[in-house]
């Protein structure tokens, strides 16, 4: 009897400690970092005769679950989302500004036929990578080939790079919408307001913080509940107050003093119209660069954005149909600002309006609003209202990229990188924003330009990194991995890839090329050499 007592205490205590080990795991599962610390709990499990290593052993298993396991809810979730990284300035003001200078209709078709072949390509082949591995764009490269480790480190480069300036950008926007918030907006449409406004000591600095924080908070709550549920109520509205604005755009009409009458209807025909007038060979490439750069920077792509969301991508995800949806978002989005923009800038301001360039949402758009009288206080706030969104989403999917890799790097929780990441970001901000003024300087780039600080970060991020990258990524998979590699994650679940031919042929051969002579042109090697 006393034997079988023995027996059975002791087979109770062993089911005792395998319980409580069991539960030690779901409760290392389910907490958060932050909210109990790592000493308190370990003095509380010692307690009970857990041991310190075991203590170890089940927080590190959690803690990558938990941080691992984010991913986005669905295919809607991971569209909107990947759409508002892929939606940004670029497409509401550079592209508009392209088209206009490229002849209009003709840079619309190089771009429509780019995006149907390079852009789905490099799209494609991100979201792949990231899917594949499960991993960042940090570690992606290192678990396709250990010698391509180098290139996940130039990715983190990139939006290390970017974030230096776009909330600064979006700290002007943020600007001009409390202007137009406050006031009919006669001061913005004046001349050199845009100029005294970032030149100024404090001002930059104050919106630039409402910005990044707004973007570091959404970034802070994590994949589900912060950058899905944002970009799935802001994306439709963005889209919303786009079209809205392009149709208003299309009734308008201005009467110069000598009695010329000029409609955005006419603005509509330049803006689809292809103009072939003085085409040349070498015009001709020129606007193919133009349209290419542009559907390079619009997509997002070779910065590591796209590995990122892809490793949140769900498996049983079609992953072609994803991607294909992208594509058209994107691009509408662009065509239907330039639908909204060049219309409105030919009717108020002519064919000289379309020659603004870059200057076109901060200095010329202002006077078109000034110029719609009672209207254009309402479109002035509609339209910042909607640049800031698409800036806000754009600058959303760079942060959420530099904390995934901090956290992959450091093995730290998301709270400690957003923190992190956040006060470098608003340290290099405010180096930018003093860029204008006590830390001004202008240089020659190789490209010809003459830049501030915030374009030597542009021009190092844009110009030169990123074409690099991809022309790196092309010659891995397409040479070193297999094209097959790509196409056999997008068939997954056995949906069909109705372009994998064109697929295989341009990862190998068109790719590589293009991106070759993008990045000699943008470096300016491309003189020595033509």
């Amino acid at each position: 009897m006393i034997c079988k007592a023995i027996r059975n205490f002791l087979r109770a205590k062993f089911l005792v400690k395998k319980l409580l080990r069991f539960a030690l795991y779901l409760f290392s599962y389910r907490i958060e970092l932050l909210a109990v610390g790592r000493q308190r709990l370990s003095h509380h499990l010692k307690e009970v005769g857990v041991f310190s290593t075991e203590i170890n052993m089940y927080w590190k298993r959690g803690f990558k679950m938990k941080e691992k396991g984010s991913s986005f809810s669905g295919s809607i979730g991971f569209v909107l989302a990947a759409a508002g990284s892929a939606v940004g300035v670029g497409n509401i003001w550079r592209f508009p500004y392209l088209c206009a200078k490229d002849g209009g209709g003709l840079f619309l078709l190089i771009y429509l036929v780019l995006v149907l072949t390079f852009g789905f390509v490099l799209l494609t082949t991100d979201v792949a990578i990231g899917r594949k591995t499960k991993k960042n764009a940090l570690r992606a490269f290192e678990a396709l080939d250990p010698k391509w480790k180098f290139l996940g480190r130039l990715t983190f480069l990139v939006p290390a790079l970017i974030m230096t300036y776009y909330s600064v950008i979006g700290g002007w926007i943020a600007k001009y919408f409390f202007i137009y918030l406050v006031s009919d907006g006669t001061e913005a449409a004046a001349d050199g307001y845009f100029t005294s406004f970032i030149t100024s000591d404090v001002a930059p600095i104050v919106f630039m913080l409402i910005f990044l924080a707004l973007t570091a908070w959404i970034v802070f709550r994590g994949v589900e509940k912060g950058i899905e549920k944002f970009s799935s109520i802001i994306m439709p509205g963005l889209i919303l107050l786009i079209v809205v604005i392009a149709i208003f755009c299309l009734t308008l009409s201005h009467t110069d003093a000598d009695g010329t009458v000029r409609t955005g209807i006419q603005g509509l025909f330049i803006y689809l119209k292809p103009d072939f007038h003085g085409l040349t060979v070498k015009r001709f490439l020129e606007i193919l660069l133009d349209a290419m750069s542009q559907l390079f920077f619009s997509l997002s792509v070779s910065m590591g954005i796209m590995i990122t969301y892809g490793s949140y991508v769900k498996n049983e995800i079609d992953l072609n149909k994803a991607t294909n949806q992208i594509e058209l978002f994107d691009t509408g989005v662009a065509f239907l600002a330039g639908m909204m923009i060049i219309p409105a800038v030919f009717v108020f301001l002519g064919n000289d309006g379309m020659a603004s360039g870059p200057s076109l949402i901060f200095i010329s758009l202002p006077k078109v609003f000034n110029s719609m009288g009672v209207f254009g206080r309402p479109a002035a706030i509609a339209f910042f209202l909607m640049m800031g969104f698409a800036a806000l989403t754009s600058c959303v999917s760079v942060m959420e990229t530099l904390v995934a890799n901090c956290m992959e790097l450091y093995h730290k929780p998301r709270k400690s990188m957003c923190g992190a990441v956040g006060i470098y970001s608003l340290i290099t901000a405010v180096l930018i924003c003093l860029g204008y003024n006590k830390l001004y300087f202008e240089l020659k780039l190789p490209n010809g330009s003459i830049a501030q600080l915030l374009d030597v970060m542009d021009y190092l991020s844009n110009s030169f990194l990123m074409p690099f990258i991809s022309l790196l990524t092309s010659i891995l998979i397409g040479w070193v991995i297999g094209p097959d590699w790509i196409i056999g994650e997008v068939e997954r679940n056995g949906e069909s890839f109705k372009r994998a031919g064109l697929y295989r042929f341009m990862i190998r051969y068109v790719v590589p090329v293009v991106m070759l002579v993008l990045f000699l042109v943008s470096t300016g090697f491309a003189d020595l050499i033509f």
